[in-house]
């Protein structure tokens, strides 16, 4: 039985990045293996006496036969996650001018945003299938490394890891969201002119948001929904949840709403990050 990772995505949104950082975890990385060569190559990392403990494919371009195989092969008893790299067509644009490099479907679209959106429709049932997706729009590679080790440099693979992610709506939504909870409903620290350049760390912020009514029960609500539905969700196999959690500029509610949020599940045991993508903006 082989422990292995697919990791897919669009192109140019960091499969490669992702990739180097697994391989020095001490993964065994192969790019761009045929998908039908997996199960050849599989059978002989499994076998007794291998090395590769760990197994890691970069997909490439034959997307349409990849669940057919993820299947076949969790039936043959491998433990097959499957690793999803996406980010918006407006940044990739931005790196394909950055680095001049010809998108890979370039010769079945007319233009760049043409073949970006082609694959991006070609990959939608992986990325529907996908064990963990990771939103690198805004990660550098730095934040993408740390991504990639809080999901996988750890000693017990089978846990489920939660994410609890602030956003701004006016943003535009996490790619990576499992779940999306709105707290612009809570009163909004951005109207008082002492509390509008802090943000949701500092305790008078988190103390205007959460010691209300309001603020309060919405937490203990979501806190004893989230008790009860992740057992549910790791006892059907599920690897990662990201809880995003969104206000209007993603800088005051939503980064305290997330902060309690986390600590909470943290106390219960739960592996949990909390993670801010507007907060600087």
């Amino acid at each position: 039985m082989a422990e292995i990772v697919l990791i897919s995505g669009l192109s140019g949104a960091g499969r490669s990045g992702a990739a180097n950082v697994l391989e020095d975890l001490g993964w065994f990385v192969i790019d761009n293996l045929p998908t039908a060569l997996v199960s050849t190559f599989v059978e002989l990392a499994a076998k007794p006496g291998s090395e590769i403990a760990k197994l890691a494919l970069v997909g490439g371009r034959d997307h349409a036969n990849v669940l057919s195989k993820v299947a076949e092969l969790r039936a043959d008893g491998h433990n097959v996650r499957i690793l999803f790299l996406d980010t918006t067509t407006a940044q990739l644009v931005k790196r394909y001018d950055a680095t001049r490099r010809r998108h890979p479907l370039a010769a079945q679209a007319d233009g760049l945003v043409e073949s970006i959106e082609l694959e991006r429709q070609q990959l939608d049932k992986v990325r529907g299938s996908a064990d963990l997706i990771i939103d690198t729009t805004d990660l550098n590679v730095h934040q993408l490394k740390g991504r990639i080790l809080q999901a996988f440099d750890h000693g017990t693979e089978s846990r489920l890891q939660v994410a609890v992610e602030s956003f701004g709506f006016k943003h535009g939504l996490p790619l990576d969201a499992d779940m999306v909870l709105d707290v612009r409903f809570l009163p909004n620290p951005h109207w008082d002119e002492g509390l509008r350049p802090l943000t949701g760390h500092d305790p008078a912020v988190s103390d205007y948001v959460l010691e209300t009514s309001s603020g309060s029960d919405f937490v203990d609500r979501i806190h004893d929904l989230l008790s009860s539905l992740l057992p549910q969700y790791e006892s059907e196999g599920r690897s990662y949840l990201t809880v995003a959690i969104g206000c209007t500029g993603g800088r005051h509610r939503s980064v305290a709403v997330a902060e309690e949020l986390a600590g909470r599940l943290r106390s219960d045991g739960v592996a949990v990050r909390a993670a801010h993508r507007d907060l600087a903006r």
